[in-house]
């Protein structure tokens, strides 16, 4: 098998580093390229990775770090523009689709669920607002819909049964069923199916052109093979709910523009960038971070340890209790914001600082430890930052 670290990836960085020298200076070109190693392929090799996608944002500015395979069986390289499962990623979009929503007037998040939903009146949904259902905190939800709903019709039938297990907005518990009722509301407003809604409105105007819910099949041969825990090849088979919840397929190319835009930067339409930055109002702060819509805000400078215990398995796979932020806080720029994502056989991450308009996104064929992912982007925003202070 060849090197983990990709051929192109000295002159990305050589290139990357010239066009920001502003930034890091050109005795850290090297240094760069020798400090990713010695942290990436450590990781990969322990956890049996065969490829990752790293995108670098300085003030818009970009660099793609890329390891290993795409697939093991053809060997494939990773590029840039080599496909990942997204996982909790994609429910990101689904909440910028939902601001987008409210920006034109036909959605408010304040609203009742049973507003947009009828056949929901007079359940829990007459008290639960649709900002619960974008911060976990509508009462309870499971992690997953249940194995017996497999179309609309049980879907429905499941959310009029459901009786929440807490108060709404006392506790906050990660979930798919919650996002995915707001995505169904944000396709309804749009009177589109939910993924034609994203791709017309949010992929396609952010001119994110590799982002997709269905690849095409003259994309199919970007699309990774994910690897599972014996490392047999896997992709996602989508359930209820896939698409609203973690569905999205893109690459580092373009993860880094949606990055971007969530720190302000790029020339992409006012509305849709305002409610980009509508999705970083705080709603609720638990004992660890402040929960936004989806997205989870730390105040800068932020510890490793801080992130690593926001992103804990017990942050994903236990309730934890909240309290809503009143008025709910507008958005700010002196904050790390991130998101984990993950299936079966894929892992990503994305982070950012809106105020020192750092983005970094790490894209793998392999589901590993959220801490790991964490480490890794924290150690180069670190280098980041010292490489700015000499």
């Amino acid at each position: 098998m060849r090197s983990l670290k990709s051929t192109s990836v000295m002159v990305l960085c050589l290139s990357f580093l010239s066009g920001c020298n502003t930034h890091l200076k050109k005795k850290d070109q090297s240094e760069l390229d020798l400090y990713l190693d010695a942290v990436v392929k450590p990781v990969m090799e322990k956890n049996k990775i065969p490829g990752l996608s790293i995108a670098v944002s300085i003030n818009g500015k970009h660099t793609f770090f890329n390891y290993g395979l795409a697939s093991k069986a053809d060997h494939v390289e990773v590029t840039n523009k080599t496909l990942f499962e997204l996982g909790s990623v994609s429910k990101t979009f689904t909440v910028t689709l939902a601001s987008l929503s409210q920006m034109n007037g036909t959605l408010n998040f304040s609203d009742p669920v049973s507003k947009y939903m009828p056949e929901l009146k007079n359940k829990a949904f007459d008290q639960i607002k649709l900002y619960n259902l974008g911060t976990h905190t509508a009462g309870g939800f499971t992690l997953q819909l249940p194995d017996e709903v497999t179309n609309n019709e049980q879907l429905i039938n499941y959310y009029k049964s459901w009786k929440p297990d807490y108060p709404v907005s006392t506790q906050r518990i990660y979930t798919n069923p919650s996002i995915g009722l707001l995505g169904i509301i944000a396709g309804k407003t749009f009177k589109q199916p939910f993924t034609k809604a994203m791709t017309q409105n949010v992929f396609t105007k952010m001119g994110l052109n590799n982002t997709f819910y269905n690849i095409p099949a003259k994309n199919m041969k970007d699309y990774a093979f994910g690897y599972n825990k014996n490392d047999e090849p896997i992709r996602v088979n989508p359930g209820v709910l896939a698409d609203e919840a973690y569905g999205v397929k893109s690459c580092t190319q373009d993860m880094i523009r949606f990055v971007d835009a969530n720190m302000g930067i790029g020339n992409i339409d006012s509305k849709l960038s305002a409610a980009i930055m509508n999705t970083h109002t705080g709603y609720f702060n638990t004992t660890e971070m402040t929960q936004d819509l989806i997205w989870e805000q730390y105040n800068y400078p932020v510890t490793l340890e801080q992130l690593q215990k926001g992103n804990s398995y017990d942050m994903i796979y236990k309730s934890n209790p909240v309290k809503e932020i009143l008025p709910h806080e507008k958005p700010k720029s002196d904050v790390l914001i991130n998101k984990t994502g993950s299936t079966n056989g894929f892992g990503a991450y994305a982070m950012y600082v809106p105020s020192k308009k750092i983005g970094i996104v790490i894209l793998a064929n392999k589901n590993y430890p959220n801490s790991e992912r964490i480490d890794i982007a924290y150690k180069i925003l670190m280098y980041i930052e010292k490489s700015e202070k000499r």
